[in-house]
């Protein structure tokens, strides 16, 4: 069977880190083509791919059938509708769109071109997540009330990059918040309410750099919070239950080896080392927990099979579009000081 043939639009560090080496240890997915408008540097790397100045012509070439679009945010919508109205199927990376509206939109068209429509949420598939995933299935906490998930650095001092400049998409909350909805999203579904509060702490900031929002999904108490300005050591995740608690520290291995060059290949891919494992703890005893293996991997097969009609979508566009009336209604909550009700 021939592979699918796969273009990535961007090649920055997390196109050139990241997408590119998931899509070429994909079975069924080949890179034939990136879009670079200045540079050749994807040659480097892949000296077989074509090269193309600008979306409209690879599309023009019909060099692909899959179109992967890893640019600054203010380009995925016109740039996934071009895709989609060439009948072409698309991933996106997160957040897909910067509005909900513009998001709809892209679902009409796929749904209208019968083709694949999905966003990269690859933090679905961290170990830690999937450990909470476990957990709550086997029900080893009990009925949960609290679901607390920090995703914290410390970086002082202000970039030189389009998520730090005033520009449309920009700041922490459409980039690490949009992880961290996503897996609320995937956890529990739509919330009744959210409020939140989303700050510039940094001096001199102009985009946002910290938020802290809270959910209630029924009886359980989620709180999503994020900021560059931590150097003490915090939980990535806190569960509370009636029957005890789970803390976890440390981000997933997976990102930290993509940044080193390493390819997502090999029996250790994604096993973190025990001594990072988490802590349960119940009402008589306390024990490390073991840590799922992450595999950003997953992503991209499922894609392939959407494609080939083998298997369902995993993260939907209905799904981004949850994530993103979450945002909107974030920056509302921030600007009004109240909660914002969702409709059920």
């Amino acid at each position: 069977m021939e592979k699918i043939r796969t273009a990535l639009v961007g090649y920055g560090s997390v196109g050139e880190k990241m997408h590119a080496p998931l899509i070429t240890v994909c079975p069924d997915l080949e890179l034939v083509a990136v879009v670079e408008r200045r540079q050749e540097k994807s040659k480097e790397k892949y000296p077989e791919v074509a090269i193309f100045r600008s979306l409209e012509a690879l599309l023009e070439a019909d060099a692909a059938d899959l179109i992967v679009i890893v640019t600054p945010n203010e380009f995925h919508f016109p740039q996934a509708k071009m895709a989609l109205e060439a009948g072409k199927h698309v991933v996106v990376d997160k957040p897909v769109t910067i509005h909900s509206l513009e998001a709809r939109e892209l679902k009409r068209i796929a749904e209208e071109k019968g083709v694949v429509l999905s966003v990269f949420q690859n933090r679905r598939w961290d170990g830690d997540i999937r450990t909470i995933q476990k957990l709550l299935a086997e029900n080893v906490l009990g009925r949960l009330v609290h679901f607390e998930s920090h995703f914290d650095r410390f970086r002082p001092s202000l970039a030189e990059n389009w998520r730090e400049e005033d520009v449309p998409g920009n700041g922490i909350t459409y980039d690490l918040g949009t992880h961290l909805i996503d897996q609320a999203v995937m956890l529990f579904g739509k919330p009744d309410w959210v409020y939140a509060e989303i700050l510039k702490q940094r001096t001199g900031a102009i985009a946002d750099d910290f938020f802290d929002i809270s959910l209630r999904f029924g009886s359980i108490k989620v709180r999503l919070t994020a900021s560059v300005l931590v150097k003490a050591p915090l939980p990535k995740f806190l569960l509370l239950g009636e029957k005890g608690s789970f803390v976890k520290y440390g981000l997933d291995v997976q990102e930290k080896a993509f940044k080193a060059g390493e390819l997502p290949e090999g029996p250790n891919w994604g096993l973190e080392d025990s001594e990072s494992w988490g802590m349960l703890h119940l009402e008589n005893t306390s024990m490390s927990y073991e840590t799922e293996r992450g595999d950003y991997r997953i992503f991209y097969q499922n894609i392939a099979e959407a494609i080939l009609q083998k298997h369902t979508l995993r993260v939907t566009i209905d799904q981004a579009i949850a994530v993103l009336e979450i945002i909107e209604a974030a920056f509302l909550s921030q600007q009004e000081g109240r909660r914002i009700y969702f409709k059920k």
